[in-house]
């Protein structure tokens, strides 16, 4: 059983640890991100590089370094959305009483550039490793991806968890995404991806399954068991953002800095994911916000996550 608890465990810790680095970055004051996205680039081009060499060999240790160079790529990218650098021309509210195909067409507009950035990622991933034994680094974006769009449409739809993990840059983006009970697209989205765990994880238990397959599905799988279990984050009430307290400013009763930073939910918490996307403001638009650069750095990035997938 250890040839099946081992990948789990890297890729539950891979997803923990990472999310949280992209929390703790996207929480320092803006005048830094600059900085963060320098060295970024830097873990990018090493990543890139990571995924290329290991995509040729199907031993155990490169399977582990696709999938975290996989993983690693996707962080970057979505970083670069969180802090504002890589978003869309459009950067407004939705106009109120907007009708449904309109607001789409304008939600895209808000995220237009970092959407054709994931997609060259896609692409360029793809024919880098194009007929290379060794998949699990594509694999690994794509299932992110994908899960992460699966997000997105979720909350353009609406979702009655609308949790508080936009930083106040950003905020416009939570007039694009309704609060409701449920939508039809979420029923589908959890049974498809669930029915691919589920035959991923029936192929790593065949007989004839090698240690590099065994170990390549098992990550994967995990990983979009993470992305499934985002999306159960958006209609379920529980404290996710718990898992990633150590990397959230403390904040006292009143939202400032120094207190509990889970005893007041909503005031600036953030995460990644995919992934989790949940991405909306940290208070509600209607109400008069602050623009002092405290309340700026107060407010965190959205979910990512696994690493972040649901990004409005």
């Amino acid at each position: 059983m250890l040839e099946y608890g081992y990948p789990v465990l890297f890729a539950l810790g891979l997803w923990w640890f990472s999310t949280g680095v992209v929390l703790y970055l996207d929480n320092l004051p803006g005048r830094t991100f600059g900085w963060t996205m320098l060295g970024g680039s830097a873990v990018l081009a090493f990543a890139v590089f990571a995924l290329v060499v290991s995509s040729t060999s199907t031993s155990l240790s490169a399977a582990y370094i696709a999938f975290t160079s996989g993983v690693v790529v996707w962080g970057v990218l979505e970083m670069s959305y969180f802090t504002g650098l890589l978003t869309g021309p459009r950067k407004t509210p939705c106009p109120p009483g907007c009708a449904a195909w309109k607001r789409f067409g304008l939600a895209i507009l808000t995220s237009l550039y970092h959407e054709f950035a994931v997609l060259s990622a896609v692409a360029f991933l793809v024919l880098i490793s194009w007929g290379e034994p060794n998949q699990v680094g594509t694999w690994t974006f794509v299932v992110l991806w994908l899960m992460r769009w699966s997000a997105k449409l979720n909350l353009f739809l609406g979702v009655p968890n609308l949790n508080d993990w936009l930083p106040e840059h950003l905020a416009y983006l939570k007039s694009y995404m309704p609060k409701r009970s449920m939508n039809l697209l979420f029923p589908i989205s959890v049974t498809l991806a669930t029915l691919i765990v589920v035959l991923m994880v029936s192929r790593a238990l065949t007989p004839g399954a090698t240690e590099f397959e065994v170990v390549s599905l098992i990550l994967v799988a995990t990983l979009l068991a993470l992305g499934i279990l985002e999306h159960w984050f958006l209609v379920l009430p529980l404290p996710d953002e718990a898992l990633w307290a150590w990397a959230l400013p403390s904040r006292d009763a009143d939202g400032e800095p120094g207190g509990d930073p889970n005893s007041h939910r909503g005031q600036g918490g953030t995460r990644t994911d995919g992934t989790k996307l949940r991405m909306v403001a940290s208070r509600d638009l209607s109400r008069p916000q602050s623009t002092s650069p405290s309340s700026r750095r107060r407010a965190g990035p959205g979910r990512s996550g696994a690493p972040i997938t649901e990004l409005p």
